[in-house]
């Protein structure tokens, strides 16, 4: 493979903000032209993968056929061959043997029916009320992950659910067929229309492999001309913009608003989350990089979660009330007035946000069932959104549970380019038809170059070191360089990395921590060398972000001597002893002392003339003495403390205190008359 190339299959692709040879070289690739299956991405891959579809047929298997028809040819130790899919790793593998999928198409093969495939089963529970995707890790109880993600008795009360309503379905349609013919036409299949995805050649590209952008971005006007899509793709590019700052208030400035951006909404199961991310790339310091999380600019975002569907049963309140009347349980009416406090919450939302959202390019949502719709579009006095409002889009691939990190996920797979390698040497059966000469889409994998032993052993030093730095173990990381024979130099790898990038040595490392007595530790006791520099041009001395550490670096310039090092080429200050920083230090700590007893003393100075004062007794006595003068001032008299003590009482309280001081008087009279008694005698 081209080195070109090979760099850029493994760049994230940004579609408003492609390379110069990209974007002059696309040549859009008409339906007629290539056969595509598109299988869209597992909602569990991260947003950092530059190939976004993991999981594909198998060759052999037809792209539109189902998981039977292509089980056989799915095998091998990191596939499942009830559901036709093959994995890239043994995690991915174990988290689908635990989907619903998985375990839809395993109750299916119990009743001697055939598997669906993924797409067939997200349009079977596209009409229930609450959706059975995953959840987020970072989200929510212990108890709440049993009830989204189906692992206590949601998941086979509603799979189970779902299988009796196609066999009512299945005898309702067997006994009327013959009365409903040409009285009922048969409703459009969901999601039958055009691919998502549209497909570009480029000689940017190797042979065979083609770019994909999904159609969902563009408007409806863009959309009706394909000739002039390549056109409109460059129209769309934006040139980097620095960050907005936010003001005083926190906000963002006005002109942050005026760019093109999205709207994206999630909302089910009680939880929900909103973003509006703008178009326009973020300029870094080290030129535009992909739409990745830490890049892209979230001009507003908010999340809610509220209790609202029924543990252990599936559904929400509100479809339980519809279907068997409404419940009177404690925990019905939580869920009751949870619905509608999560309904006036968004609803307020989406007023505040009202002029993000009319300026939007377009409006990306999820609404899973009658209530979350009707949550967004109403109708209701005041709604912001249409639901004919023509920029609505769906999200063209499956999503997990409603949180900020998957609306980040999601508007990264929306817009970044798609490149896959289409092998027109399989074959495969289509539709039932006669064998026929096809292509199967193969996800393009960069070949990783097998690791030597050196590497591998490199890299099991990199993270032992960065492990012991990152924890400030100093006497840990010192014995593992002695131990491993290892310089205090050591170059971390893979050298290509962000991390290593900027902090490519222990000391870097520790400087970037801020770490003081590493730093103090690795020059002094290891010898590692200040004067080298990042792949940036900077010392580990530029890297410190706080006194102590620069400190350090001064420390050890006078302890180590001037001619130990070229400390000017490091960029390290000149030398300071040791023992002026422990004078300047305690000189600072005693100023610190003495400026906060000035401030207590000015205080409460300041209570006595300006705090309550003691109520007047009607003897004249403690007239305008400050509540603060009972320490340092005249003593309090005894009914005065009576007074204090009785203050804020309840009158049964203050009973209760009045026999409790008699009692004790009365014991203190009888332990005189007990002492004088004695003495007489």
């Amino acid at each position: 493979m081209d080195p070109n190339h090979d760099d850029l299959l493994r760049r994230p692709l940004y579609v408003y903000n492609l390379p110069v040879q990209v974007l002059t070289t696309l040549s859009l690739k008409r339906e007629g032209d290539i056969a595509v299956d598109f299988r869209e991405p597992p909602a569990r891959e991260t947003a950092e993968k530059s190939i976004p579809n993991a999981r594909e047929p198998a060759p052999g298997a037809s792209p539109n056929s189902s998981p039977s028809d292509a089980r056989v040819a799915v095998v091998g130790p990191q596939s499942c061959s009830l559901c036709a899919l093959s994995f890239v790793n043994v995690e991915e593998q174990r988290g689908h043997l635990k989907s619903d999928l998985h375990n839809y198409n395993l109750k299916l093969k119990l009743r001697g029916r055939s598997p669906v495939s993924e797409a067939e089963f997200e349009k079977l529970i596209a009409d229930l009320d609450e959706s059975l995707s995953g959840s987020d890790d970072s989200t929510d109880s212990a108890e709440e992950e049993d009830d989204e993600t189906g692992n206590g008795g949601k998941e086979g009360n509603i799979l189970t659910a779902l299988l009796k309503k196609q066999a009512t379905l299945a005898e309702r349609n067997n006994s009327g067929a013959q009365d409903d013919v040409g009285e009922h036409p048969r409703k459009k299949q969901k999601g039958s229309g055009k691919p998502p995805l549209l497909w570009f050649s480029s000689s940017a590209l190797p042979q065979n492999t083609y770019f994909g952008i999904y159609r969902a971005i563009f408007t409806a006007e863009e959309s009706k001309d394909e000739s002039r899509i390549v056109e409109t793709i460059e129209k769309k590019q934006l040139g980097p913009v620095a960050a907005p700052k936010p003001g005083p208030d926190g906000n963002l400035a006005p002109a942050a608003y005026r760019g093109p951006h999205f709207f994206l909404c999630m909302i089910g199961g009680g939880h929900f989350a909103g973003m509006v991310v703008s178009l326009a790339p973020r300029q870094t310091k080290h030129g535009t990089g992909g739409p990745l999380s830490r890049e892209a600019t979230v001009l507003a975002h908010k999340t809610f979660h509220r209790y609202t569907t029924r543990r252990k049963q599936g559904g929400s309140q509100s479809a339980n009330d519809n279907a068997k009347g409404n419940a009177h349980s404690a925990g019905s009416s939580i869920r009751r007035y949870n619905e509608q406090a999560l309904t006036d919450e968004v609803r307020l939302l989406l007023q505040e946000w009202k002029g993000l959202l009319d300026t939007a390019e377009l409006l990306f949502i999820r609404a899973t069932g009658s209530t979350n719709r009707r949550t967004l579009f109403g109708p209701y006095e005041g709604q912001i959104l249409r639901a004919n409002d023509p920029r609505i889009r769906g999200f063209p691939f499956s999503t997990r549970r409603a949180t900020q990190n998957e609306l980040m996920r999601s508007f990264i797979e929306l817009t970044r380019l798609k490149v896959r390698e289409i092998d027109p040497n399989l074959t495969a059966e289509t539709g039932g038809e006669s064998p026929a000469k096809a292509t199967v889409v193969k996800p393009v994998k960069p070949t990783a170059p097998k690791l030597s032993e050196e590497e591998e052993t490199a890299l099991l030093h990199t993270s032992q070191l960065q492990a012991f730095i990152r924890r400030s173990k100093l006497p840990a990381l010192l014995s593992y360089l002695k131990s491993n024979d290892l310089p205090a130099d050591f170059r971390f790898q893979p050298a290509d990395t962000q991390q290593n990038h900027h902090a490519p040595t222990p000391l870097h490392l520790a400087a970037n921590q801020n770490s003081a007595p590493l730093v103090s530790g690795l020059l002094a006791k290891a010898g590692a060398d200040p004067t080298i520099r990042n792949l940036e041009g900077r010392t580990a001395f530029e890297l410190a972000g706080d006194r102590p550490t620069r400190d350090a670096f001064r420390v050890a310039r006078d302890e180590l001597g001037e001619a130990r090092w070229d400390w000017e080429a490091a960029r390290v200050p000149a030398a300071l002893a040791r023992a002026e920083t422990e004078k300047r230090d305690e000189r600072e700590r005693r100023e610190g002392e003495r400026r906060e007893a000035e401030r207590r003393r000015a205080e409460e100075q300041r209570l006595r003339r300006e705090g309550p004062k003691v109520p007047d007794r009607p003897d004249g006595k403690g007239r305008g003495r400050s509540l603060l003068d009972g320490a340092g001032g005249a003593p309090k008299s005894a009914q005065e403390k009576r007074e204090e003590e009785a203050r804020g009482l309840t009158p049964e309280q203050r009973m209760r205190l009045d026999r409790e001081r008699r009692a004790r008087a009365a014991e203190e009279r009888i332990r005189r008359m007990a002492a004088g008694a004695g003495g007489s005698s």
